[in-house]
């Protein structure tokens, strides 16, 4: 852990800040201004869908101007929406809070890139540590968002509008702290220059598959999980503190791990670790189809985030391995663009079926995705036990 890293780490913290308020806040929000009940979490997706149009466009700003430009560009958006979000809900248009959202998620698809730009300030043999305590940093956003969602809800006439104000100012600390790191000197691309493989024969690589699809359907699972909690807990008559106790555990939980998952990963293997990360997804579904109690979304909050770590952390490690330096921002671009994809789906589908079907058949519904990871880290298994036989 040195200085930059460090500072990489807290600006992780304060964008997952951001987050968890607006996955506090934005599907209540979103029900008390939505034309309809099943749009509530519209809003939830239009800040995923936003990052998912965006990923491409992050991967050439990267490419052309570096990443800490890119990240300032980002953290600019960022304080820009969190005004226009405050505009909207003064003024209670729906729309204009969507809007919103999708721009946000320039910042979003910014962000994301925190986690490959860790091992780029270490030593090639510490990147599993550096990506795992860069995702670490988030531990901040966990006691952050849900106190500061609750503290700056009533700070205006309608409520919550002081808590997208108060993200203004989360976006410019983080603008700060950003201003001291020093990555590695970028160089532009000179015109005409080449970037390495083409991204369809990257894709193919067995290991390209497994990573992204354990990357995009492990946060969607998570995604589609917590996004709901909010509106299943309000359902089920528990005060909104609880519902905010229940994100900050859930927050804990997703990045309290990473001060160890590095050191596993690297002596377990990535494909183990991802396996735990399954059944610990599974074991979120199993305890929060067994009650509505606060302690039942709690544990399984608590263990969706845990299981989300080792997974993300996983693939993320695992997908390091697929693209040569000159590869590495159109092939992070499309892990990105996927794994955005899959939340804006995940977060709309969370927000129709929870007023709609209801908690517990949200959850059954999680069971496909992850059958689906867990096929996927079975068949790269087999696949690389022959070439670890010779």
């Amino acid at each position: 852990m040195n200085r930059h890293l460090l500072l990489l780490a807290l600006c992780q913290g304060l964008f997952l800040t951001n987050n968890v308020v607006f996955i506090a806040i934005n599907g209540l929000v979103g029900l008390a201004l939505a034309p309809a009940g099943w749009l509530a979490t519209l809003p939830v997706t239009g800040y995923v869908v936003g990052a998912a149009l965006s990923a491409p466009l992050v991967a050439k700003v990267q490419r052309r101007l570096g990443r800490k430009r890119s990240f300032q560009i980002g953290l600019s958006v960022a304080a820009a929406s969190a005004a226009l979000c405050a505009l909207a809900i003064s003024s209670r248009q729906f729309w204009m809070l969507v809007a919103a959202t999708m721009i946000a998620g320039f910042y979003s698809a910014n962000a994301a890139r925190y986690r490959f730009a860790g091992p780029e300030l270490v030593a090639p043999a510490h990147k599993e540590k550096a990506i795992s305590l860069v995702l670490a940093g988030g531990i901040l956003g966990a006691f952050i968002g849900p106190n500061l969602a609750s503290a700056t809800r009533d700070w205006f006439a309608v409520p919550f509008a002081g808590a997208y104000v108060a993200l203004i100012g989360v976006a410019l600390l983080s603008l700060l702290a950003l201003s001291f790191i020093q990555f590695p000197e970028h160089r532009a691309p000179a015109p005409g220059e080449g970037s390495g493989r083409p991204l369809a024969e990257i894709a193919r690589q067995p290991v390209f598959i497994v990573a992204v699809a354990a990357g995009a359907l492990g946060y969607g699972v998570m995604n589609l999980l917590m996004a709901a909690t909010p509106l299943a807990m309000q359902q089920c008559q528990h005060p909104f503190d609880r519902a905010a106790l229940v994100l900050e555990w859930h927050v804990l939980g997703m990045f309290v791990p990473g001060f160890f998952t590095g050191h596993l990963i690297k002596r377990f293997g990535a494909l183990p670790i991802m396996g735990v990360g399954v059944l610990l997804n599974l074991a979120c579904v199993l305890v929060a189809l067994s009650g509505v109690d606060l302690m039942q979304f709690l544990i399984a909050l608590t263990a969706l985030g845990v299981g989300w770590n080792f997974l993300f952390t996983g693939a993320t490690t695992l997908f390091t391995t697929v693209y040569r330096p000159e590869e590495r921002n159109k092939a992070q671009g499309a892990m990105d663009m996927c794994v955005f994809a899959t939340m804006a789906f995940t977060s709309f589908a969370s927000g129709a079926l929870v007023t709609t079907q209801g908690w517990a058949l949200l959850n059954m519904g999680s069971l496909v995705p992850l059958t689906l990871v867990a096929l996927a880290l079975a068949w790269l298994a087999l696949q690389r036990r022959p070439s670890l036989a010779r």
